[in-house]
């Protein structure tokens, strides 16, 4: 005779998993959206800035051509110059935006040059497109022709020392060849900005930046596309909550565990256990992270010195932010390339012949590709792989968040395949069992997503148009990682607490769907809001401003149902579960706040096109940055990392670990909130002041990211950054080491 728990088992296993109506809804996202962003980058090709083939002046002299704007840009990248400043708003924050600094120089040019032109004639005049595109010929006039002339002097300069640069090497470009290319490739970008499209009254940068110098401002259709984003916010958000209000199951309780959970006792199979390897190499990567991230902020507060020893000789701020970036990713996707490869190992049940093996060759492949790109990058920005292609495939690329040299990117793909290789073969027990086969088949086709949408990285090279190259780029750091690395995320948390008994299973699939929705519904299409000013026509400005207020909705969504699992994992049946696992639910809590903080309102503050036209490239930009990558994504990959922690320690071992997760969960929240309040928002703030009363080249300039208030705020960053690397990045990785060290001793003291 069945228990009355067996009755509720089977009753769970044969009831509908979901209706069909939630799948088909998700096709229709997904159908729609990447209708709409393939549209967009279709046309990116199209609505592009040409590169002419030559530039001459208006006596027709040749100044440069169309091979020195795509070497420039090569030599722009070869020297990590990305790493420093930006280019129409998109780069680093330690240099000036090139574009909009020689566009303010060719705007002074030409109101000198033309003392008796009111404001609008001088405007007039500025914007008029001289190229001719049947010919391939661009004629620039005597105030852009005055600047170029004089543009290799200007930045050798520039170049010549690190208190004028933030921490670039001495003389770091001084050859007159590479100079010569390299201002031509600034002298486009600044043409683009300023030259009318054919046919409009806006510049191909939609008018991007802003220079009252020659009184240049947004174009109208920011303004127009701002206020229809508003009104998308408000329709989405009360359709969110509508239907949490109309939702019955307000619990997330399941009535019993669902499937068999595999307990924490320290006794796991070994390829459960080889695991901890990667959490103690999670731990050193952040902790490298932090570090060259406070000499980063360093560079910031005093460009000149480290403390009396000139650091950049050595470790040049492109290199240190450089290595920050992917550092952020490599640790972020390790965790998650953990996270997966234990939940499948849990829900699969089963341990497959040459698991083990399969586990450790993606260690070693991971460890290369992580540790070798980053002594590569290092040497490529030294020069040691020359100045061909070599530095493009073995060095550093050059490109913000596509630093890696393309050869460690195309390991890295093979080994994203092989992990999800791992992920099916791990997997595949589940899709037999009936109440396991649906979650089982959205856990894998969003892990597939993950080395599938990283190809995009791959679509450029180091010549390919800037338009189109940040295209591509955006498709790689949007869609990967804020769009399906996060959907695959969600997933495995649903999974987890699916295990763990405190959800039950239709509760889990209806987390992942609607998530999924949600996210992609404004995600995809809110790629665009990145390519505001970046080539494009504003065709993408209409489509992306509106569906990218959107993404706050599901953020609001995760707020509700945050206080309901909150709820949960301390009440109730899942009382013993919440004891066991209160460091897993406490990372995994802390990324809803940081989501709604950090991408919510942060990431609204500045996604409105009128708000991006004054605010893009000022540290309002890594105020939302630092808050949502690691707030969101980085407690994501650590409480997966505390969860194989906890798997595979037993209560006495966790014991000893525990003291030390604890201070590094308060110490990454403290300090997180302590470098935003202190030092990032405020910083931001008085940048977009300034933006707005002096102009955007002026609030990027050395001399203003260098004055005493920009200064203090920079070195007000200093108490925010010790606690989050002494109290935050420290005891993670002792933790780790730590658990790592339990584990092997008691492994092999059971061998002997």
């Amino acid at each position: 005779m069945m228990e009355r728990s067996d009755l509720q088992f089977e009753r769970d296993y044969s009831s509908p998993v979901i209706s069909r109506w939630w799948i088909l809804v998700l096709a229709f996202v997904f159908i729609y959206g990447f209708s709409v962003l393939i549209t967009v980058t279709v046309k990116a090709y199209s609505d592009k800035p040409p590169v002419p083939e030559v530039v001459k002046d208006m006596a027709g002299n040749v100044m440069f051509t169309g091979d020195d704007i795509r070497q420039g840009q090569s030599v722009f990248l070869r020297y990590g110059l990305h790493d420093n400043g930006s280019i129409w708003g998109h780069g680093a924050y330690l240099g000036p935006d090139f574009s909009s600094d020689y566009l303010h120089q060719v705007a002074v040019a030409t109101r000198e040059m033309n003392p008796r032109l009111s404001m609008s004639e001088l405007n007039a005049k500025a914007k008029t497109n001289r190229y001719d595109a049947s010919t391939g010929v661009l004629v620039m006039d005597e105030a852009q022709a005055s600047v170029f002339a004089d543009a290799p002097a200007y930045w050798r300069k520039y170049f010549s020392t690190p208190v004028n640069n933030g921490g670039l090497p001495y003389n770091l470009i001084d050859d007159d060849a590479e100079l010569h290319k390299l201002c031509a490739f600034f002298a486009w970008s600044a043409w683009a900005c300023v030259a009318n499209r054919p046919g409009e009254d806006y510049s191909y940068t939609n008018n991007f930046p802003y220079e009252p110098t020659i009184d240049q401002g947004p174009a109208d259709a920011l303004t127009v596309w701002s206020v229809a984003s508003l009104l998308f916010l408000l329709i989405g958000i009360g359709a969110c909550l509508l239907f949490v209000g109309r939702d019955k199951e307000a619990d997330w309780k399941a009535s019993v565990p669902p499937y068999p959970m595999m307990s924490a006792d320290g006794n796991q199979p070994a390829s459960v256990r080889g695991l901890l390897k990667f959490v103690v190499v999670v731990g050193l990567l952040l902790l490298g992270q932090t570090l060259v991230g406070g000499a980063v902020a360093h560079y910031r507060a005093d460009p000149g010195s480290f403390y009396g020893l000139d650091l950049s000789s050595v470790f040049p701020s492109q290199l240190v932010r450089t290595w920050h970036i992917q550092l952020a990713i490599l640790w972020v996707a390790t965790g998650f390339v953990l996270g997966g490869l234990i939940i499948s190992r849990i829900f699969g049940g089963k341990e497959w012949k040459g698991l083990a093996t399969m586990t450790y060759f993606l260690f070693g492949a991971f460890g290369f590709v992580i540790f070798g790109s980053l002594l590569a990058e290092w040497a490529g920005l030294a020069g040691w792989w020359g100045n061909g292609s070599g530095s493009f495939w073995l060095g550093s690329q050059g490109w913000e968040y596509v630093e890696m040299g393309r050869a460690f990117q195309l390991i890295m793909i093979v080994g994203f395949l092989v992990w999800a290789y791992v992920l099916i073969r791990n997997t595949m027990p589940a899709l037999k069992v009936p109440g396991k086969r649906f979650l089982a088949w959205v856990f894998l086709a969003f892990a597939i997503c993950v080395p599938v949408f990283y190809i995009p990285a791959i679509f450029f090279d180091d010549m390919t148009n800037y338009t189109v190259v940040d295209t591509w780029r955006f498709w790689m750091i949007h869609l990967w990682v804020e769009g399906f690395f996060e959907a695959f995320a969600t997933t495995m948390v649903a999974m987890i607490f699916v295990e763990m008994g405190i959800v039950s299973r239709q509760r889990g699939i209806k987390i992942i769907i609607l998530e999924a929705i949600l996210t992609f519904m404004g995600g995809i299409i809110g790629t665009g809001h990145h390519w505001y000013f970046e080539g494009q026509s504003t065709f993408n400005m209409a489509v992306s401003s509106c569906f990218s207020a959107m993404e706050v909705v599901p953020l609001v969504l995760l707020c509700l149902e945050g206080w309901r699992f909150y709820r949960i994992s301390r009440v109730g049946g899942a009382e013993g579960v919440g004891q066991q696992h209160k460091w897993v639910f406490n990372y995994f809590m802390a990324v809803g706040f940081w989501n709604f903080i950090g991408a919510g309102v942060f990431g609204f503050l500045i996604n409105m096109p009128i708000v991006s036209y004054f605010e893009i490239g000022t540290y309002l930009t890594p105020n939302h940055g630092h808050a949502a990558l690691f707030g969101v994504f980085g407690f994501l990959s650590l409480g997966l990392c505390v969860y194989a922690l906890r798997k595979n320690l037993n209560d006495a071992q966790w014991a000893s670990v525990k003291p030390w997760i604890k201070c590094s969960f308060w110490g990454f929240n403290i300090g997180l909130a302590m470098m935003i309040a202190l030092s990032l928002l405020p910083s931001g703030f008085i940048q977009l002041w300034d933006v707005i009363h002096n102009g955007y080249w002026h609030a990027r300039s050395i001399e203003f990211v260098t004055n005493r208030t920009m200064s203090l705020t920079g070195w007000l960053r200093m108490p925010g950054d010790v606690v989050f690397i002494l109290f935050g990045a420290v005891p993670f990785f002792i933790g780790a080491c730590k658990a790592w060290w339990i584990n092997w001793q008691s492994r092999h003291a059971v061998e002997d």
